[in-house]
């Protein structure tokens, strides 16, 4: 073992990557067609959804569980920084994003795929907190936009616009003054991303909803329309959240129609929303759900953390559970694809890219720890060993 663990260390990723998946194999038996089959794109050029390259610390992590003879969970984790997920941008350069928008936009077309591109660049964006960033002013938000138009030109690419920019507006934490002028900025922003992306030859652009435990359809539907939806292909929810496929696509299905009435004249108000019972809600939409799916706005949904759902924190333990912030003993969901069965939901695509941390999550307490895992938690965006093995373990469908 000794032998083989020296040879490992010495290894390129690439190399490395390739062991390890001869371990997968072994340790799964034959492949399952449904599993292993590239997702397709329907619709498109393309015949399937883009993999980039992945966080380097899955490897890291692969190798030593090779290490301690875990051959099941090293195959695990490799094959799930594998699997297709977003392409993050934020904070990087015009220059830089548009270097590497084309980059990724050529390597794709090279292997016949289509990018799934989160933007999150945003000014305000996750109102200054765990992900706080983004450009400094809307101008720089427009240099930088029209960079990445540059970037992928005539390219296929799903643009999965500014996570959180919509659900969560800057009224809605406290940062905008008495005018509002913060939160009209932030819909001047994305317009202006909708009008410069959507009508690029090869783009479909989705704005955000939050996910179903957040907005209602009826305060959601008026920011879409706020936002230049009727602009866009459509829009996607449950980003980097827990809710399963079915809340996702139901509450998705709830949004398409009710901006199909409001394009039609009615009121938001008026749409059931998901809180309603799913048999007065679906009464509804079969009395007034009368538009062409191919007119109405689609939606994507991500699935890359709820294979089991939500997390239920223990009762009257936080001040505030922070049930979004890597929260125990979750599971990869449902494998990305563009064949969903439904007319108006797109794709599934895993947005966020599992094993990556949420953030320092305190839940109330005054930390350093995560009181829930006993752990300091990586910062947003890092690789965080721990949750990404409850993935590969709890996934559901299972990875193999």
């Amino acid at each position: 073992m000794r032998t083989g663990t020296t040879l490992l260390k010495a290894l390129p990723l690439a190399c490395t990557a390739a062991l390890l998946l001869t371990a997968q194999t072994a340790a799964a038996g034959p492949p399952d067609d449904a599993r292993t089959a590239a997702a397709t794109h329907a619709g498109s050029g393309g015949d399937r959804l883009y993999a980039p390259e992945a966080n380097p610390g899955a490897y890291t992590q692969a190798l030593d569980l090779l290490r301690h003879g875990k051959v099941r969970d090293a195959a695990g984790v490799v094959a799930m920084a594998r699997t297709p997920h977003a392409v993050w941008f934020g904070d990087q350069s015009p220059a830089d994003v548009e270097k590497e928008a084309g980059r990724v936009v050529r390597e794709a077309g090279r292997q016949h795929s289509v990018p799934a591109f989160a933007l999150y660049n945003v000014p305000g964006r996750d109102c200054a907190n765990y992900s706080g960033g983004g450009a400094s002013t809307t101008e720089e938000y427009r240099d930088w936009i029209d960079a990445f138009a540059r970037g992928i030109g005539d390219g296929e690419a799903l643009v999965v616009l500014e996570p959180d920019s919509l659900a969560l507006l800057p009224a809605d934490c406290g940062q905008d003054d008495e005018e509002g002028t913060k939160t009209a900025a932030r819909y001047t922003e994305v317009n202006y991303a909708v009008d410069t992306l959507e009508p690029l030859a090869g783009t479909k652009v989705y704005l955000d909803t939050g996910h179903p435990g957040w907005h209602s359809v009826n305060s959601i539907v008026p920011r879409l329309v706020e936002g230049g939806v009727e602009r866009a292909t459509g829009f996607y929810t449950n980003a980097s959240n827990y809710f399963t496929e079915e809340d996702s696509a139901w509450y998705g299905t709830l949004i398409s129609s009710c901006l199909a009435y409001v394009d039609k004249g009615g009121d938001s108000a008026d749409c059931p929303d998901q809180g309603w019972p799913r048999a007065d809600a679906q009464a509804w939409l079969d009395a007034h759900d009368d538009a062409d799916p191919a007119r109405m706005k689609h939606f994507i949904t991500d699935s890359s953390r709820n294979g089991r759902g939500t997390w239920t924190p223990p009762a009257d333990t936080y001040t505030d559970p922070q049930e979004w912030c890597n929260p125990p003993d979750r599971g990869l969901g449902a494998r990305p694809t563009t064949r969903t069965g439904d007319p108006l939901h797109d794709a599934r695509l895993w947005i966020k890219i599992p094993g990556e941390s949420d953030g320092l999550c305190l839940r109330g307490t005054e930390g350093p720890e995560d009181p829930e895992r006993g752990t300091l938690d990586p910062a947003a965006g890092d690789w965080f060993p721990e949750q990404a093995l409850e993935l590969v373990r709890f996934a559901e469908p299972p990875l193999f």
